[in-house]
């Protein structure tokens, strides 16, 4: 099984960069490009050369370092191909079911529309790893700026389909925050109780509450448990369709 490397570092007040690297190969890529400044400290601690930016959608905060990192390393930008035009660089338009190798790993893409119409995440199943983006945070999920309730119910919905131990990379450090509104909409949850408690303690810390996984965020999050007793009544919509159930699930936190 190939080996994948996944180095975390905070950007702007938020973000987080990635840089995922394949030692067999020495393909790196940057998952978004947040701030330039932090990647190229992070590559040069790393002694990792950039080879590849993988964007997930267009906003400034995932794209914005695209065309000086591509112009100091000559890598090679890859990214939505429902946002093309959108992207600073773009060398690569990839959709949903599409794949290409990243050294020695195969990269699946996946449409996860709704926070952008576009917007996409990239899976490796090879190692279990999916970079999402602003699609899925821990214990959240993107505000729906371009698509539709619809839209983003079933992107999250294709994103609970993959196995429970996928470790997923999310873009920014929203845990803590989510954690409070989550708590209002299924405070019976007793996993929920529990994870916020590790969460504070991190945070007290200073540590990170990201990488997740899918089979957490199933058991815990509540933009991806419209299926829930609990929360259909918080929500005042018992029995409705799971979509109705999100829709108002990201209303409130919208308001909240």
């Amino acid at each position: 099984m190939p080996k994948l490397e996944v180095h975390q570092f905070p950007c702007l007040s938020d973000n987080y960069g990635y840089l995922a690297h394949d030692p067999e190969t020495g393909v790196t890529a940057a998952i978004d490009t947040p701030e330039v400044g932090p990647i190229l400290k992070a590559l040069e601690e790393k002694d990792w050369t950039l080879t590849h930016i993988l964007n997930t959608h267009h906003h400034f905060d995932h794209a914005g370092g695209n065309l000086e990192l591509k112009e100091k390393t000559a890598c090679r930008i890859i990214g939505p191909k429902g946002e093309a035009g959108k992207i600073p660089g773009l060398d690569e338009a990839v959709g949903d079911g599409d794949s290409f190798r990243f050294g020695n790993h195969e990269v699946k893409v996946m449409d996860v529309g709704g926070h952008t119409l576009g917007h996409i995440a990239y899976y490796l199943p090879e190692t279990g790893t999916a970079f999402v983006g602003d699609a899925l945070f821990a214990l959240g999920c993107g505000r729906i700026f371009e698509g539709t309730p619809q839209q983003m119910w079933t992107s999250l919905e294709k994103l609970t389909h993959l196995p429970d131990d996928t470790v997923v990379y999310c873009a920014h450090e929203y845990t803590q925050a989510n954690a409070r509104f989550a708590a209002t909409i299924e405070p019976g949850n007793a996993a929920l109780k529990r994870r916020i408690e590790e969460i504070d303690a991190k945070r007290a810390k200073g540590e990170p509450t990201v990488p997740t996984t899918i089979g957490l965020e199933k058991e815990t999050n509540p933009f991806l448990r419209p299926m829930s007793e609990e929360v259909q009544k918080t929500v005042g919509l018992v029995g409705a369709p799971l979509v109705d159930v999100f829709a108002e699930t990201r209303r409130r936190k919208d308001n909240f």
